[in-house]
């Protein structure tokens, strides 16, 4: 027997609601990264996968959040965690349908044509506007905390909006309060940026009534409701005892967690600040470039529309934006060549700033519209003019942003740790350098159990005793288990770990570690995009061994196969380009002119732009 659908449970659902989620969804899903991809992504899926902890201050609520996605039967575990961030992403998009809606929920119809549909279809233009900027889009295809993030924070000012209406007409509701502070809490446990939300929150809080403040008990309350959702970071020191795959810092001990907690891991010296640095940094936050112009513009006319009747939301956004700028510019003076990792602090501003831009739009079809007589105007075309303008903006940026952000078929991280895994000896140690060389390995060793004879030392994290620990067979007895570990230069350090190590197996260094760390006492023999480690020898010289090449999978390398290219997608390209180019030259100059002139057609296929430093490797004596 077929049951019939029940009536009163599809009239609850809010059609806006689902399109302002599906949308983006689908969107996201399209331009998924089907595997790993660089930065911190192998490193995040190792974590996730062993329920370990991630660089500090650790993100177990991310972590925790996207564990259940890795039991999906669906692609590998990397493009399940990628889900589970589209999840997130879109999530948030709803978060600004949920907000513009609210918002515009306590405005009077000014006329026939003023349908609750109508006001729907500028919230679903506001979300989608959000979804489609290059920084949620970018955030959404591969594994990000940060769209978990932006989710939470709108959910904590819609709550304290609730709380608000409530206030107003007499019937005070705290459990909306204390909720939010649980949710600041647990997202705490996403990423630490969501304590610069607190200053606006409090403000939404105390503007509507300051004698709050002198209410003892609720505020213990709501202490303790934020402490309840900070507790998320119990899982660092609980799964540290458990020695998971992923265990950075082994913050089992309360000094330990301290230190992982409070990235004391991570001393930046604070560069000399100059006008063109306080510019960047300042411009890290960039409306115009996530929305377009229009979109700044629309922001703005939001804001001071609805400015009388709605001046603590539009203050709640200003104060917000100035503690991000005070801290993350002011207090952080990150140095040039690392602002481009403070642009997605600000991720839960610019859905912010969705919501003020939703409004913009709604005044401005407001002002239009009543230009009309009363009654003149039908409500079928004032709704096909409001789609359209209010849909307008988030198809452009879905037109002008989608190849850039597709990824569906990036499989250059992948590629790139696949290869290196599987070209080394048996029972190898492979020394890397940068966190996009080393965190796929993990990935492909830890998660995928590919190579596991192999040891993947990261050479930054030599400093640090607890990373020694988990190489007890290598470093168990190790002559830097006595050294002054944090006062030595991590060069020297891995040059202690190679000599300790040369006689007893097989060593190799990646590229970036080749060319960060000079080996006086050693001679290199080029391993395709690695090179091994072998005893000094005056006046030998290894050639290259250039049969790795046609085991390597070089997807996306060539040409425009792959659209996407972030800054360590671009290196890695560069990387296979100019190793075939150093192995040209050597083999040039070793004789072999016609494996040498395939490795330079080779480098030059890559990255075209080396096409002149292999011309002048023609040129060369003894070459041409």
């Amino acid at each position: 027997m077929i049951l019939p659908m029940n009536n009163t449970f599809l009239k609850r659902i809010d059609p806006g609601a689902l399109l302002s989620f599906i949308i983006p969804l689908f969107v996201y899903l399209l331009t998924l990264a089907p595997t790993v991809t660089f930065f911190d992504s192998g490193e995040f899926v190792t974590a996730i996968a062993s329920l370990g902890s991630a660089h500090s201050p650790g993100y177990p609520l991310f972590i925790s959040y996207a564990k259940p996605f890795t039991w999906l039967p669906l692609g590998n575990v990397a493009f399940r965690v990628n889900f589970a961030t589209a999840i997130s992403a879109a999530a948030a998009c709803y978060g600004v349908y949920l907000l513009v809606c609210h918002l515009l929920a306590g405005e009077e119809p000014v006329g026939s044509w003023d349908h609750p549909l109508f006001r729907k279809g500028v919230a679903v233009g506001a979300a989608l506007a959000f979804g489609f900027t290059p920084r949620l889009w970018l955030q959404s295809n591969h594994d990000k905390p940060y769209p978990l993030v932006a989710f939470m924070a709108a959910m904590v000012f819609y709550l304290l909006l609730l709380w608000r209406d409530r206030y107003r007409e007499g019937d005070e509701r705290p459990a909306y309060v204390y909720l939010g502070a649980f949710l600041c809490g647990l997202a705490f446990g996403a990423h630490q940026t969501i304590i610069l939300l607190l200053p606006a929150y409090a403000y939404l809080l105390l503007s509507l009534e300051w004698r709050l403040v002198t209410r003892v008990k609720e505020m213990i309350l709501m202490l303790f409701f934020g402490l309840a959702g900070f507790s998320v970071y119990l899982h660092i020191p609980l799964r540290a005892s458990r020695k998971p795959l992923l265990n950075w810092g082994d913050a089992g001990s309360l000094s330990q967690f301290l230190w992982h907690f409070l990235r004391q891991g991570y001393p930046v010296e604070k560069p000399q600040r100059d006008l063109a640095l306080l510019w960047d940094q300042i411009n890290a936050y960039n409306v115009p470039h996530e929305f377009t112009w229009v979109g700044m513009a629309l922001m703005l006319v939001g804001m001071a529309a609805f400015i009388g009747r709605r001046r603590d939301e539009v203050l709640a956004y200003a104060i917000a934006l100035l503690f991000f700028l005070l801290v993350i510019v002011g207090y952080f003076n990150t140095p040039g060549e690392m602002v481009f990792l403070t642009e997605e602090f600000f991720t839960p501003l610019y859905l912010l700033s969705a919501v003020f831009m939703g409004l913009g739009i709604y005044a401005l079809l407001l002002a239009g519209f009543n230009r009309f007589p009363r009654g003149k105007v039908s409500a079928v075309p004032v709704l096909l003019v409001s789609a359209l303008l209010a849909l307008g903006l988030p198809a452009y940026l879905c037109a002008r942003n989608y190849y850039e952000n597709d990824q569906h078929e990036n499989y250059i991280a992948y590629d790139y740790a696949s290869n290196t895994l599987r070209s080394l000896s048996q029972n190898s140690s492979l020394f890397t350098w940068g966190d996009s060389g080393a965190f796929p390995l993990w990935y492909l060793q830890g998660v995928e159990r590919m190579r596991e004879d192999l040891a993947l030392i990261h050479t930054p994290h030599l400093v640090f005793p607890w990373y020694l620990d988990g190489f007890p067979e290598l470093f168990g007895k190790s002559s830097l288990r006595s050294a002054p570990l944090e006062t030595m230069n991590p060069d020297n350090i891995l040059l202690v770990a190679i000599s300790e190590q040369i006689g007893r197996r097989p060593i190799f260094v990646d590229f970036s570690t080749r060319y960060s760390v000079t080996f006086p006492d050693f001679s290199l023999q080029q391993w395709g995009i690695c090179y091994r480690l072998l005893p000094k020898r005056v006046g030998v010289i290894f050639p290259p061994d250039i049969s790795l090449w046609q085991y390597y999978t070089l997807r996306g390398l060539y040409g425009d196969e792959m659209p996407f290219r972030d800054l360590d997608t671009g290196k890695a390209i560069l990387i296979y380009a100019n190793a075939a180019l150093e192995e040209g030259e050597l083999l040039m100059k070793l004789g072999k002119k016609s494996q040498g002139m395939e490795s330079l057609g080779r480098a030059v296929l890559i990255a075209p732009e080396l096409r002149t430093s292999a011309q002048q490797i023609l040129l060369q004596p003894g070459v041409r």
